[in-house]
């Protein structure tokens, strides 16, 4: 199923790999629900290394952030210990995220250099390397305001592109 801006969201809930409850959608906030790869991939790596350096600036336009990996719970738990979001497991792909072999860009490319020389490399492949992210940007009322789903492993939404929609959400 692609959802599109305009859809509704059915309230739902989720577990984080901690065992967190997490409501869909949040309550007051805006969520950003993302969609990676698996945990261990120094292109998904790289682009939440974005996110973590500006989560002040998230939280305060109002954003909540749930990350979804391709990956198990022990995974994601093991590896990503310092992100400041709440994360899914989701090994089975159960949200139906695309996958596609052609996953990989110049762009994507040059996001896996720049992960592998920051340490963001595991051999880990949960879920398959051959994801592909999606962003959704959903109001508090579930109506899904913008919608990207990328077309190679390193097409997604930045920071500014995500507090530039949040602003017209």
């Amino acid at each position: 199923m692609t959802l599109k801006p305009g859809d509704l969201l059915p309230t739902t809930k989720l577990n984080g790999v901690t065992g967190e409850a997490i409501r869909l959608p949040h309550p007051q906030r805006l969520l950003h629900l993302q969609f990676r790869r698996f945990v261990d991939c120094p292109i998904c790596n790289t682009h939440i290394a974005e996110f973590r350096k500006r989560a002040r600036e998230i939280d305060a336009a109002g954003i909540e952030e749930v990350i979804v990996f391709h990956s198990s719970p022990a995974s994601i738990r093991s590896y990503q210990k310092d992100i400041p979001f709440l994360m899914v497991a989701d090994p089975k792909k159960m949200f139906g995220v695309e996958t596609s072999l052609g996953f990989i860009s110049l762009k994507a490319l040059g996001a896996a250099v720049r992960g592998v020389m920051h340490g963001h490399l595991g051999l880990r492949l949960g879920g398959g390397p051959f994801g592909l992210p999606a962003d959704f940007l959903i109001s508090p009322s579930g109506r899904i305001s913008a919608v990207k789903y990328g077309t190679d492993a390193y097409d997604q939404w930045s920071v500014d592109e995500l507090l530039t929609r949040a602003l017209t959400a």
